[in-house]
């Protein structure tokens, strides 16, 4: 008899919580995004739940709110730590939790990325995850670049870019180290792989100046829905981070994807899809609501319009209070194009206002939200998992640190007794955890060759 199904969890981790306002709630670390002891707990305590990673979302973006002072002046996510910088440092304080790393195909350069990531593998023993994510906002005028590339072309470039940092780490094979103190042989020359890159976008010779990863290669993890993010990761991606509000639209992109996988020549068990939740945990119904309803007052006014106009980019808003209903939204963006349909969903699909709208997406931001007791946040993630929806689940505490705890204290234990998670690490590295395969040396040199020029 097979071994049955188990659940992957996820700690999303957003310094003082994912809600917009979550550092004014009494429970929160106000000053989480430059704390690292505050870091130290959160991943300690993922541990102690079991969790198979913890992940940061990251950007080189510039912080767009500069533009309005008085929302500047009342936010708390513009500055905090760099990701590579902080699992380093917390993979020494831990021993089982994966670390998922956010970088930019557009804005990193592949060879110091595939150098970053494969040191971070090494120094965490084999727990080392790449988010890749081709970043929708221009941030061009920070890294001295004409323009923000299109959609399709970030893409594209991302393509030969992921291909190439798996060349970089398969730059020397597994057993190129001999370290002979005897014989005074310390490496193998024939087993060392010089890429001579030349793409449409890099040129790479290589090698890579570090040993092949731990794991082969870092998990690869993404995070596009939209039409070429959904192809890319069925080529590419070993787990996916998404978003969906209802069972029937987690249904079909789970199977949407899913089923591209075959024409890769790839299994369905090869890639693991993970939608977020944001789970407001209460004794009682009636407690939860209320502390969802006591942290969704803390929005001050200017948070409230500065949510509106990032969903409403190039509509002017002047005209409208926040008790109208919500006009249609952008239907062109070179931004991020599946965030734009998710919302654009939500609000036809509930007929919202322009508060309903705010109040929506200021905690989770497109992602489920679910209120309730820890039986019913079980239920909610259990219903997804048995239902083709979901293999894992990001979970969005709404504020950090107690509501990372009290899911590992209180809906943690319930998953467990009903024999769909862990209660002991399957493995060392990452991908053992998630039932992955370590991937062959050279995997990736096909992938390059067709794509040379």
């Amino acid at each position: 008899m097979s071994e049955k199904r188990q659940l992957k969890l996820g700690a999303f981790i957003m310094a003082t919580g994912h809600h917009i306002s979550a550092w004014r709630h009494p429970a929160s670390q106000a000053d989480a995004g430059h704390n690292i002891d505050h870091y130290k707990d959160l991943a300690q305590t993922a541990e102690r739940g079991k969790f198979d990673l913890v992940f940061v979302a990251d950007s080189p973006a510039g912080w767009e709110r500069a533009k309005d002072p008085e929302a500047l002046r009342r936010s708390s996510q513009g500055a905090h730590f760099e990701p590579i910088t902080l699992w380093a440092a917390l993979s020494q304080v831990t021993s089982h939790i994966g670390f998922v790393a956010t970088a930019s195909t557009t804005y990193e350069d592949p060879y110091l990325l595939a150098r970053k990531f494969a040191s971070l593998d090494h120094i965490s023993k084999g727990r080392a995850a790449w988010n890749v994510v081709t970043t929708g906002a221009d941030v061009s005028k920070n890294f001295s670049i004409p323009g923000h590339p299109a959609h399709a072309d970030r893409y594209e470039r991302a393509e030969e870019f992921v291909d190439l940092v798996k060349g970089l780490w398969d730059s020397y094979e597994d057993d190129a180290f001999v370290r002979d103190k005897a014989s005074g042989v310390y490496l193998d020359p024939d087993k060392i792989h010089q890429l001579n890159h030349q793409g449409k976008f890099f040129t790479v010779s290589g090698p890579l100046n570090v040993a092949r990863p731990v794991q082969g290669y870092p998990v690869i993890v993404q995070a596009g829905a939209s039409e070429p993010g959904r192809e890319f990761a069925a080529r590419t991606a070993e787990m996916i981070f998404t978003a969906n509000q209802t069972l029937e639209d987690a249904q079909e992109f789970y199977s949407d994807v899913k089923g591209r996988l075959g024409r890769y020549g790839r299994s369905t068990n090869e890639l693991l899809i993970s939608p977020g939740i944001f789970p407001v945990l209460g004794g009682t119904e009636k407690e939860a609501q209320e502390e969802y309803d006591y942290i969704q007052s803390l929005i001050h006014p200017s948070i409230a319009w500065t949510i509106l106009e990032r969903q409403y980019k190039g509509i002017d808003l002047s005209g409208y209070s926040l008790d109208d209903r919500a006009p249609p939204l952008p239907q062109n963006t070179e931004l991020n194009k599946s965030r734009l349909k998710l919302v654009t969903d939500l609000v036809e699909r509930n007929n919202l206002t322009l508060r309903q709208l705010y109040l929506a997406v200021a905690g989770a931001r497109g992602h489920r939200t679910v209120v309730g007791t820890p039986e019913q946040i079980a239920d909610a993630i259990e219903d997804w998992f048995n239902n083709g929806a979901a293999d894992a689940f990001n979970i969005m505490p709404p504020i950090l640190p107690t509501g990372l705890t009290d899911f590992v204290d209180q809906v943690v234990p319930i998953l467990q007794r009903r024999g769909i998670f862990r209660t002991e690490y399957e493995g060392q590295t990452l991908r053992e955890n998630l039932g992955l395969s370590r991937p062959a040396n050279g995997l990736a040199l096909p992938a390059l060759q067709r794509k040379a020029v």
